[in-house]
């Protein structure tokens, strides 16, 4: 059971999953709360029922699954929409990443929430011992985010804008990541930062 747990953030493209990815490698455990997300809307779970009621059912598909891509679209058009939404999800996922924490095999955790900075931080998520912020330019951002989605520059922009500003997320930070060139200038990060991770987790004499 992990009772060191680290809260990893970032905004949209910023390269988290590659940091995260670099983490497991290592052998530490990470809570991902993009797929908590997913599991807490599973057909029959009550977040979904409660979507469905509020949004209106044409959110769902035609097995029951939530429409992913048309709540998306709705939500980013519309800030008390999205905040609806979240109302509604932050809670479960929150609940289900910590159960994930402290069960983790490795000394410590992390809990990878892409949202940590605009759910509330600390005063939220106060069980997390410290937090690591992924950054990189938006400019970088935007166009990670256009050529993985496909998305045009003003949906792309629109996304970036729905979040955190770089500065509120960095003043969060504990421990920062700089990803702004080949992803394989990151390992030497991570390497340390898990170094220091498993001193602070008590793990290394």
């Amino acid at each position: 059971m992990s009772r060191f747990v680290v809260g990893l953030t970032g905004g949209i493209a910023s390269g988290k999953s590659e940091v995260t990815r670099r983490f497991e490698a290592l052998g530490v455990t990470v809570a991902d709360a993009d797929l908590a997300a997913r599991a807490v809307v599973a057909p029959g779970s009550p977040a979904l029922a409660m979507i469905s009621e509020r949004f209106g059912p044409g959110m769902l598909l035609g097995d029951g699954a939530l429409d992913r891509a048309r709540l998306r679209a709705h939500v980013f058009a519309d800030v008390a929409e999205r905040k609806a939404l979240e109302a509604i999800t932050h809670p479960a996922i929150r609940e289900l990443l910590r159960s994930q924490c402290e069960q983790a095999p490795s000394p410590y955790a992390i809990a990878a929430i892409p949202l940590l900075t605009e759910a509330g931080g600390r005063h939220v998520y106060g069980w997390l011992d410290r937090v690591l912020v992924v950054d990189a330019p938006e400019a970088l951002q935007l166009s990670r985010l256009m050529q993985r989605d496909g998305s045009d520059g003003v949906l792309a922009q629109r996304m970036i804008d729905a979040q955190a500003t770089r500065e509120q997320r960095l003043a969060l930070a504990d421990d920062v990541v700089t990803n702004e060139g080949h992803p394989d200038a990151l390992q030497a990060q991570v390497e340390r930062l898990h170094h220091a991770y498993l001193q602070l987790a008590g793990a290394l004499g």
